[in-house]
């Protein structure tokens, strides 16, 4: 049944499509928008959440499953781990090897400090690497950084730290030069000159790109720049959990080997948690665009030592996430597709929205598509509405597919779709994480000499993120981070005592609180199986 409802639905969308390519349809008003995300947003289904009953955000609401991990049970006791023992001794150890961790230990070696990296997958296995559409940066002519930052201010809701992102945007440019001295293969015309497109929410083409594999571009580019210099890098290793001095500041870590499940102890000056985002917890049931080992790790690394967190309540769900085949369920759909010309439309044909509302918006919009409107296509999995790439084709001319977006294309021929000639079936997947661990301008958050870069960090975005501002975000703050940290290793007197006293008190409130919570924190990697709500909830 679900075939042939997709079948007569495409008849649709095929005899409407020239009527729709000429459509503009109108912007929603901003009472429209909040009417929309407060109705259909997974955000905004409080049942969805609940207060956090200790730590620094006591009180706060945050998604079942986060909860469950931040107040879950330490893999470790201080029973299980020698601190005496010391195997790696660095300046500066940086927890996560994605795009925000490699360039802080680029910085950081070049700062002249010692830098360890360690990421429980291989160096790269990170969102960074999964990031399509492209980096944005104010650096046009027509452009400056204060636009961007009105733009991307009013699509986190006014709710981003000012002082973040007055950094985000100010040193933008600088990024895009730094990666392209780098060897990052941007898009140019001719002359050498960048090109660049829009994004959702953009008031200006600032978006740069390498064809649609922006991130793993960037993401190859740090890697050999990482191994060329040498820096040291131990694959397959988690940190489970943060080590403090005497004086409670952050001095390192307690890492285990993922394939033996060996304990071994690193001590540092100061400490970078680079753990990226949350994808793999799978909130509320949905697929996710995110790389495997997207846990919220460092979330609970650091909440555990003291760190604050801001805005962990919001999430953001891609508007385009595949809905069809299932075997690349929930895999992202790049925003590029539609700032090339693709339009949405539903299983009656109609354009129902604007194809560059911000993402939030977006995400809405179709959600009540497949639900309330009873106007999306089905699936054996559950629903989705069109992406109508042919129109890109129809705008930009033969070829223009096969020349911007190269792995959309392959990705869906795999399966016997040609996105030239047949549109695409997509539905919100969970992509980003919107709130994470506060930090200051430097990087630091509430714990001395432990810092946050990437994903990890919250406030940086506000309550919504623009399409390109994570990819910056990993470069600026990253390399923020790794300057800062490695700088004030100068002044850090190596500690003589490392201490896990902080799981005795945890144990306490956790007692304290009534929490019966038996869920191993940090979470390491998903669990697939009948058991995962995953495959229980509906999330439409």
């Amino acid at each position: 049944m679900a075939q042939f409802d997709m079948l007569e639905s495409v008849k649709k969308v095929e005899a409407a499509r020239e009527a729709n390519l000429l459509f503009e349809p109108k912007r929603m008003t901003a009472e429209e928008k909040d009417a929309l995300l407060v109705a259909y947003h997974p955000d905004y289904k409080k049942e969805e959440f609940e207060a956090l009953k200790i730590g620094a955000n006591r009180g706060d609401p945050v998604p079942h499953e986060l909860a469950a991990v931040l107040e879950g049970r330490p893999r470790i006791t201080p029973a299980d781990v020698d601190l005496t023992r010391i195997d790696h001794d660095c300046d500066v150890l940086i927890i996560g090897g994605g795009g925000a961790g490699i360039s802080a230990a680029l910085e950081a070696e070049q700062n002249g400090e010692r830098v360890l990296v360690v990421t429980k997958l291989r160096v790269g296995d990170a969102n960074t690497m999964m990031a399509e559409g492209g980096i944005q940066a104010a650096d046009k002519p027509n452009d400056s950084p204060a636009i961007h930052y009105l733009d991307a201010f009013g699509g986190g809701h006014f709710a981003a730290k000012p002082e973040l992102l007055v950094k985000l945007v100010s040193e933008a440019p600088d990024a895009i030069l730094w990666l392209n001295k780098l060897g990052v293969e941007f898009d140019k015309a001719p002359d050498g000159t960048m090109i660049t497109t829009h994004g959702g929410g953009t008031s200006r083409k600032r978006m740069h790109a390498a064809r649609d594999y922006t991130g793993a571009e960037i993401m190859r580019t740090l890697r050999d720049e990482a191994l060329n210099r040498n820096i040291a890098i131990v694959d397959f290793t988690a940190a489970v959990e943060l080590l403090t001095d005497t004086e409670g500041k952050c001095a390192g870590a307690v890492l285990m080997n993922m394939e033996t499940g060996e304990l071994t102890v690193a001590r540092a000056k100061t400490v970078i948690l680079a753990t990226g985002g949350a994808g793999r917890m799978h909130y509320q049931g949905f697929p996710t665009s995110n790389h495997y080992g997207a846990t919220a790790d460092g979330l609970a690394l650091g909440y555990r030592v003291g760190a604050k967190l801001l805005y962990a309540d919001t999430l953001q769900y891609h508007p385009t996430g595949a809905a069809y085949p299932e075997q690349i369920f929930g895999a992202l759909v790049t925003e590029k597709v539609r700032s090339l010309g693709a339009k949405l439309v539903n299983a009656e044909g109609e354009v129902f929205m604007h194809p560059l509302e911000t993402r939030d918006v977006a995400a809405a919009a179709i959600i009540r598509e497949c639900s309330d409107r009873q106007k999306g296509v089905k699936t054996a999995s559950g629903c989705g509405v069109w992406l109508d790439t042919p129109m890109i084709e129809m705008l930009g001319g033969e070829g223009t597919i096969l020349a911007r977006i190269p792995a959309m294309h392959r990705m869906f021929e795999k399966y016997g779709i040609d996105i030239r000639k047949e549109p695409i079936l997509v539905y919100p997947t969970l992509h980003y994480q919107n709130g994470g661990l506060d930090i200051t301008p430097d990087g630091m958050t509430a714990v001395e000499n432990l810092y946050a870069a990437g994903e990890v960090v919250g406030g940086i975005h506000g309550r919504n993120r623009l399409m390109g501002n994570s990819l910056l975000d990993v470069i600026v703050f990253g390399r923020s981070a790794g300057k800062h940290a490695s700088e004030k290793a100068k002044s850090v007197t190596k500690a003589e005592s490392l201490s896990l006293c902080r799981l005795e008190e945890w144990e306490k409130e956790r007692t304290a609180a009534g929490i019966e919570n038996e869920t191993p924190s940090p979470k390491l990697l998903p669990v697939y199986s009948h058991g995962n709500p995953l495959f229980q909830k509906k999330y439409f």
